[in-house]
């Protein structure tokens, strides 16, 4: 199973105060729009999604489908297939992809310590 490119999807307070500080980590934008209150940003192999009013807590994020430059892969395993195998070994769903659709679509799931885990495909 390839979940694909992984994130760190974290909610914070002031979307600028938070671009300037991961910047000054060495972080630079690969994505997003900060006048919609997200931004993408990268350093190195690292991820990190910056996002200002749409979550309550940090998110764990695996993107099928894409690299973690968010080109395409040649070959991936499809979000609804995953979704059927996370159900089949007893994984409870919060929310659920479409089973019946193809193209983006996403679930999320909980670890056992309520660290919410989204897979969240564009493609």
């Amino acid at each position: 199973m390839k979940l694909g490119a992984f994130s760190v999807s974290l909610s914070v307070k002031d979307i600028y105060k938070s671009k300037l500080f991961y910047e000054n980590l060495g972080f630079q934008i690969l994505g997003g729009d900060i006048t919609q209150n997200y931004l993408v940003m990268k350093n190195e192999s690292c991820i990190i999604g910056l996002f200002q009013g749409m979550f309550e807590k940090n998110i764990l994020t695996f993107n099928p489908g894409w690299d973690e430059n968010a080109d395409n892969l040649n070959s991936f395993t499809d979000i609804r297939d995953i979704q059927k195998q996370f159900k089949a070994k007893g994984i409870k769903m919060l929310s659920e992809a479409d089973e019946s659709s193809d193209g983006p679509a996403s679930f999320t799931i909980e670890d056992p310590d309520g660290n919410p885990i989204l897979i969240d495909q564009h493609r």
